[in-house]
């Protein structure tokens, strides 16, 4: 295995700096010269002073560069013209997702990227970069993998040395602040001895009018009513910095391409959770395959009252219009393909539209597919017991993915706080929502296919294949990072399943399921993670991270036989021309 992924590694030296979306001119290097430094241990550096991590070439090989294409025939002539267009929009969101993960990063990219030329430890530094989009290594706690300079939690959305009391100061002393100081589309300046928030519209603007302006070119290219809807409103919005119209407009959407582009996830907000990061996703849509899960939304009311919580915090008034599209990525762009690749989306985010509308999952077949192969089955079957190894089921994993999403639009969203108003639970979790939800989404996505599977809406695998499949898998989400909203998630449901013994340690570092104690063990995370929701508690939140969220010398121990096992998958879009 170890040498297929050598070989992934240097064929993505040979087009990464190219495509991986950071940048639109190529580079071309010849060797270094090594010395010792401090990231990383050993270090390699170039005449141009900036150090790299000595092993860029190894953490490159945990993401092998793999070719991601679509079925052709799927779209026309005129569609696939509509789709280069959006794929020129998205590129830019490239651009802004550089500079919400630092300030700093156009420019130590084009450092990196000039010293490149000439120097081929940058220019396997180049290629980690655009990977991670930025010098910070996401599968290692945000390492630095160029300099020593550690990540801001609030990324590029707050001043660098500004701390979380500051922020929380200044909104207690200057109220009518507070919905801007904590709205998604806004990043938090230094103005004189204060602060300021400035929206996304005028800091952003360089790059979102080229955007717009591709939009509105695919919207006249386009003979789809809904999706020249969606492409307008949205262009619109990017100036406006009001998406609510533009996201019951993608909601509505019925067309043979499925594309979302905007900013939408605040994982890259570790101090806050309050910002959202630029992304865009341009897939075709797999009719056939959507159809077959369609059966699934219409349940959703059902779930909501299945959910294992009393029923006043059950969100039954929340609309449950909730396409599913299975689909065939084309093209992904700014926090949509950084480090690990998503394999499924569920959008909007945005509780009032949740509640007006509902939301649409999107599950990315042909990455889950890659993923699966690369990674997910091959952990699965070192980490079992051998009587478990055959319930290994893509099915299993496919729709679990597809609950997960599902989930996310169910249980507690717009809640009462402390002071009696109705408030988003996001706010008052702050930046340990994410992995909460992340967590509540994986969780309630379990107990709901039993739900469904007692019920004979779901067939195609059994509840053995469901336990075995998720807990041999579960090895690949901690190794994302236990710092990361999934990875941390992971770990809490690794740490209480194992408490429970519903995971049971067997010889040879391998384990097996209690299927007696796995479904109860599922009811009593789900029943946690959806009350610290519903009631906004912060320190339960927390209490949860600490205990459960925590890595350990089990976990350590079998991460590190999984060493010459790809990570995840770093995608070459071939249908974007990146070869």
């Amino acid at each position: 295995m170890r040498n297929s992924i050598v070989v992934f590694a240097f064929a993505f030296l040979g087009a990464a700096v190219l495509c991986a979306g950071c940048s639109r001119k190529p580079s071309s290097v010849t060797p270094a010269r090594t010395t010792t430094g401090a990231a990383g241990g050993a270090t390699v550096s170039g005449a141009s002073s900036l150090v790299y991590a000595r092993d860029i070439r190894d953490r490159l090989s945990r993401l092998p560069r793999t070719p991601i294409d679509y079925d052709h025939a799927l779209l026309d002539e005129k569609e696939t013209q509509t789709v280069h267009k959006l794929i020129d929009a998205s590129r830019f969101m490239n651009d802004i997702f550089l500079r919400q993960v630092a300030e700093k990063n156009p420019q130590l990219r084009s450092r990196v990227a000039a010293a490149a030329r000439n120097d081929v430890a940058a220019r396997w530094a180049l290629a980690l970069f655009d990977v991670h989009k930025g010098p910070w290594d996401r599968l290692k706690e945000n390492e630095p993998f160029i300099g020593t300079e550690k990540k801001p939690p609030g990324a590029g959305f707050y001043p660098t040395d500004m701390k979380k009391e500051e922020f929380e100061s200044w909104v207690s002393s200057h109220p009518a602040d507070k919905e801007a100081f904590q709205g998604l589309f806004t990043v938090i300046r230094r103005q004189g001895p204060g602060l300021v928030a400035i929206p996304y519209s005028k800091v952003y603007r360089d790059a979102l009018e080229p955007a717009a302006k591709h939009l509105r070119e695919a919207a006249a290219a386009t003979g789809n009513a809904s999706l020249r809807d969606y492409l307008t409103k949205r262009a619109d919005a990017f100036f406006s910095d009001d998406y609510f119209a533009s996201d019951l407009a993608w909601m509505d959407l019925d067309s043979d391409i499925e594309v979302v582009i905007g900013p939408y996830e605040v994982y890259e907000d570790a101090l806050f959770n309050y910002k959202a990061s630029f992304q865009s996703f341009v897939t075709v849509r797999d009719k056939a395959e959507s159809e077959k899960l369609s059966v699934y939304a219409k349940h959703l009311p059902d779930m909501e009252r299945n959910l294992p919580i009393p029923d006043e915090h059950k969100n039954l008034k929340r609309k449950f219009e909730s396409p599913i599209r299975v689909v065939q990525e084309i093209y992904t762009a700014g926090d949509a393909r950084r480090g690990v690749q998503t394999s499924a989306f569920n959008l909007p985010n945005d509780e009032k539209v949740r509640e007006a509308k509902g939301s649409k999952k999107v599950l990315l077949k042909n990455v889950m597919d890659a993923k699966f192969r690369q990674s997910g089955g091959p952990i699965a079957q070192r980490t079992l017991v051998q009587a478990e190894i055959p319930n290994i089921s893509f099915d299993a994993y496919f729709n679990h993915t597809l609950f997960h999403e599902l989930s996310h639009g169910l249980g507690p969203g717009i809640i009462r706080g402390p002071d009696g108003k109705r408030i988003e639970a996001r706010l008052l979790l702050k930046e340990i929502y994410s992995t909460i939800e992340e967590c509540k989404a994986d969780v309630t996505g379990l107990w709901n296919i039993l739900f469904a599977m007692d019920r004979k809406w779901l067939s195609g695998f059994q509840e053995p294949q469901l336990y075995a499949t998720y807990t041999g898998l579960m090895f690949r989400g901690m190794r994302f990072g236990i710092d990361e909203a999934h990875g941390q998630g992971t770990a809490i449901q690794w740490n209480w399943f194992r408490e429970k013994n519903a995971i049971v340690p067997e010889a040879g570092g391998r384990f097996s399921t209690d299927r007696a104690r796995f479904r109860e063990a599922i009811r009593s995370l789900a029943n946690e993670l959806l009350m610290i929701e519903a009631t906004g508690d912060y320190a339960r939140g927390k209490t949860l991270l600490e205990k459960y969220g925590r890595s350990n010398a089990e976990i350590q121990s079998v991460i590190a036989r999984l060493s010459d096992i790809p990570v995840d998958i770093t995608p070459a879009f071939v249908g974007a021309g990146e070869q």
